[in-house]
């Protein structure tokens, strides 16, 4: 075999040549080319001020939110005075719809209820002053 010599032989070139100081401004030219980000800086009162705004918040909602609740209870309950008014002044039900409305456990309801009692001679007293006694006969 014949002694191969690296350092005699003629050599390949590769093709690829890089241009005259291309090494020496390379990191200058790198850090030209690249952006200069600089870092978000947050003042301390814009960190103040959002906290304080979540303060509030919580504040307002701690404020809000039992009132809220009782409003709402309150708002389901309906006072009885409130009904008979209604009944009696702004709607066009006469007591003869209410009486077809109720059957024998809401008449039974009432009057164990209701203390109402109607003696003889309250009764005797009521027709003898009124003078419309047709239209309680009627009835």
């Amino acid at each position: 075999m014949k002694e191969f010599k690296l350092n005699t032989n003629p050599k390949i070139e590769s093709g690829f040549k890089a241009p005259d100081d291309f090494f020496e401004n390379f990191s200058a030219n790198l850090l030209e080319q690249l952006p200069k980000n600089e870092p978000k800086t947050i003042s301390l009162f814009q960190r103040k001020k959002t906290i304080i705004m979540m303060v509030a918040a919580v504040f307002v909602l701690a404020l809000a939110i039992p009132t809220l609740i009782n409003n709402a209870s309150r708002s389901n309950e309906i006072d009885t005075v409130t009904l008979e008014n209604y009944l009696s002044y702004q709607s066009n039900v006469n007591q003869y719809d209410l009486i077809n409305e109720l059957d024998e456990e809401d008449i039974n309801n009432i009057n164990t209820t209701t203390n109402i009692v109607l003696e003889d001679n309250t009764i005797e007293e009521i027709l003898i002053n009124n003078n419309n006694l047709e239209h309680y006969i009627i009835e």
